[in-house]
């Protein structure tokens, strides 16, 4: 369900076009209703205002009853929340995320939910699985925390279940320069991951290096990082990597 359409992402571009879609929400919403479809899985990613935050929760009421129910809060970076957001969006983000089995913060979005003052790392254990049984507490049985680093040298991310109390780490080395999209890749893996039925443990660590790989690729190739990273070219290892063969 697109939420909105542009011609190009934000960052970096300018003269792009923007098209809300908040009032198409409820319409397609209520199509579903009429052909009785339900889903498996209902994943979130940027949602761009309080009314869309609240439509996607009545939409996860009313047709996601038996799905798994994924949320990345898509809002904040760099220990600052996105200039299009008021200050109280988080409150918002956080009633959202109550009603999820897997949330995926970063460490920014994580202290705005928390009602935290945001912490430039490197980390310790002990504050990042704070943050995690936090983040817990607030209703997701599954959190997967990124930006996690230990030192200088990688950065990666680290994961929760509440049920078994089990907390992993997962990481890659670090690559100069900052690339658009990865965070929406990074999940996305981790949500098709535990859709096909793998462990948290393994999810996390797939997606860390699916994501690492894509970025080393650009990288190395030099390609204007506007455009984003080259993560078509690692489709067949992960693939692989996820146990589904591939020709």
């Amino acid at each position: 369900m697109p939420t909105a359409v542009l011609s190009t992402h934000t960052g970096g571009f300018t003269g792009f076009t923007y098209r809300d879609l908040t009032g198409d929400l409820v319409p397609i919403t209520e199509h579903w209703k009429s052909l009785d479809i339900r889903f498996d899985g209902i994943y979130t990613g940027f949602l761009g205002s309080f009314e869309q935050i609240d439509i996607v929760s009545n939409i996860i009421d009313e047709v996601g009853k038996d799905a798994m129910v994924f949320v990345d809060p898509v809002m904040a970076d760099n220990g600052e929340l996105y200039k299009v957001f008021p200050e109280d969006f988080p409150r918002g983000m956080r009633g959202l995320c109550s009603k999820a089995d897997l949330i995926l913060p970063n460490m920014t979005e994580a202290a705005l939910m928390l009602g935290e003052e945001y912490r430039d790392g490197p980390y310790s254990k002990e504050y990042v699985e704070g943050i995690l049984k936090r983040l817990s507490a607030l209703g997701p049985g599954k959190v997967v925390l990124t930006g996690v680093f230990f030192d200088s040298e990688k950065v990666g991310a680290a994961a929760y279940d509440a049920v078994t109390g089990e907390m992993t780490y997962s990481f890659s080395e670090r690559v100069p320069g900052y690339y658009h999209g990865t965070g929406d890749i990074f999940s996305s893996v981790v949500v098709s991951c535990i859709m096909d039925g793998l462990p948290l443990s393994k999810a996390t660590d797939i997606a860390v290096d699916f994501t690492y790989r894509s970025i080393r690729r650009t990288y190395e190739a030099g390609t204007d990082v506007r455009f984003g990273v080259n993560f078509e070219a690692g489709i067949p290892k992960l693939l692989k990597d996820m146990g589904k063969g591939c020709e």
